[in-house]
């Protein structure tokens, strides 16, 4: 009776958590910011004070050189960056024209040759393609744009996520005590064991692969501008922010690459075989220095799992629901593991009959002669 109501308050505690979400979706953004920067930056607040720092000085020191480090960003590289996007989307339809006529010129015959394939049939496929690609991004910036008209203004954003970042990192480690003397005393040491394991898991993956994507965007937009390609730095910045899902930002960003260099230096060959060797470069970089060194393997986050909470995390909280989607989908992986150990050890598995060792039956047909 006390595991049947157990389990039905942390059901009823998740069915208010979930509905709170969907309620209040629209303005959760700058909140949950906020904590996102919080839990970020709490290490580095503990290590200022192992030096000798008092916790207020050292949550003021980190987030003004954090929001300076952010304004900087907005000053220097984000025009940029808004300037290539703003190029790109208005020379997209040229740019897939003109590979389009590249192919054509190259290959149409000899595809439709061996392949039985025409060659209009082939453009008229990618049109629809591209133009369904279009689409999405489109209702994907109209989802986003919308969860930020939400917040009233923009400007929200900036204003109350500093605000919430630094009462919440102030008051951090209080706010972890408090909660763990809420804890069920009989339940004590397994909640802290989960919460342990789910802290190693979401920080190994948040903070280790938010550095791997920032060093990877860094790399890929400067070996690409200096390789000389068009919108590099928009492209490699793209590639390192998409790179928290294996294999997918460097796939993406090749794609993307060697279409754009196909269009501007065709027929340089050793240029565009640069490019195909930014991304092998960056992929070994990426698996054998930056993911075993920041991330290592305690996050237990299959790609599939990742891209999955990702959608469905979106689809049902919006722009909010992909924030808290990957510290969740890792949190949910820790009890999915503990519950499968607990089962595993249970005699719904192991069973509670007694073996038996095998006795030959006497009253059994003979399976054969005797001799």
């Amino acid at each position: 009776m006390t595991l049947r109501r157990q389990i039905q308050f942390w059901l009823i505690s998740l069915g208010i958590f979930c509905v709170f979400l969907f309620v209040f979706s629209g303005v959760l953004l700058p909140f949950v910011a906020g904590a996102a920067v919080a839990y970020l930056l709490d290490p580095v607040c503990d290590r200022l004070e192992k030096l000798g720092m008092g916790r207020l000085w050292a949550t003021l020191t980190i987030l003004f050189g954090f929001v300076f480090l952010l304004i900087l960003f907005f000053i220097l590289l984000l025009p940029v960056l808004g300037n290539q996007l703003a190029l790109f989307l208005k020379y997209f339809p040229d740019l897939v024209r003109q590979l389009q006529t590249l192919i054509n010129d190259q290959v149409g015959e000899r595809l439709t040759t061996v392949a039985g394939i025409k060659l209009a049939d082939l453009q008229s496929s990618m049109s629809d393609l591209v133009g369904q690609g279009a689409a999405f991004v489109g209702k994907l910036a109209q989802s986003i744009w919308s969860g930020g008209q939400a917040l009233l203004s923009i400007l929200s954003l900036f204003v109350i996520t500093p605000v919430v970042a630094f009462y919440l990192l102030l008051d951090w480690d209080h706010m972890v005590e408090k909660i763990d003397a809420w804890l069920p005393r009989d339940h004590l040491f397994e909640i802290r064991e989960l919460a342990r394991e789910m802290d190693g898991a979401v920080a190994g993956f948040v903070r280790g692969q938010l550095s791997v994507c920032l060093l990877l965007g860094t790399f890929y937009a400067v070996a690409l501008g200096i390789a000389g390609l068009n919108f590099g730095l928009l492209i490699g910045m793209g590639a390192g922010l998409v790179s928290f899902i294996p294999f997918v930002g460097a796939g993406l960003g090749l794609v993307v690459s060697i279409g754009v260099g196909l269009v501007q230096f065709w027929p340089d060959w050793p240029m565009i075989l640069i490019i195909g060797g930014i991304f092998a470069a960056g992929q070994f970089l990426e698996g054998n220095i930056l993911q075993p060194k920041l991330v290592g393997t305690s996050t237990g986050l299959h790609p599939v799992t990742l891209m999955f909470a990702l959608f469905a995390f979106g689809y049902l909280f919006g722009f909010v629901g992909m924030l808290i989607a990957v510290p969740a989908a890792a949190m949910i992986g820790v009890l999915a593991r503990f519950a499968l150990k607990q089962y595993l050890a249970s005699p719904v598995y192991t069973g509670t009959r007694p073996l038996r060792a095998a006795v030959p039956d006497e009253t059994a047909p003979d399976a054969g002669p005797k001799e």
